[in-house]
């Protein structure tokens, strides 16, 4: 008795989480560059999560 799924929704969604893993992602290197070792690794492991939850939630709106 679940809400029906909007893959629309659930598409633009992945998109946006995409989206900010992929800033995250770009943006890492001005931590380093700073010298701000520990920013810039804490901003890759929270982009390549962010990257791969977008992947998934993509790849289940697509499905459904």
């Amino acid at each position: 008795m679940g809400t029906p799924r909007d893959g629309r929704r659930e598409r633009l969604v992945a998109l946006l989480v995409l989206g900010i893993g992929a800033v995250l992602l770009l943006s890492s290197p001005t931590w380093f560059g700073s010298g701000r070792t520990a920013v810039g690794v804490g901003q890759l492991v929270l982009a390549v999560a962010l990257l791969g939850s977008g992947a998934l939630l993509l790849r289940r709106s697509r499905a459904g």
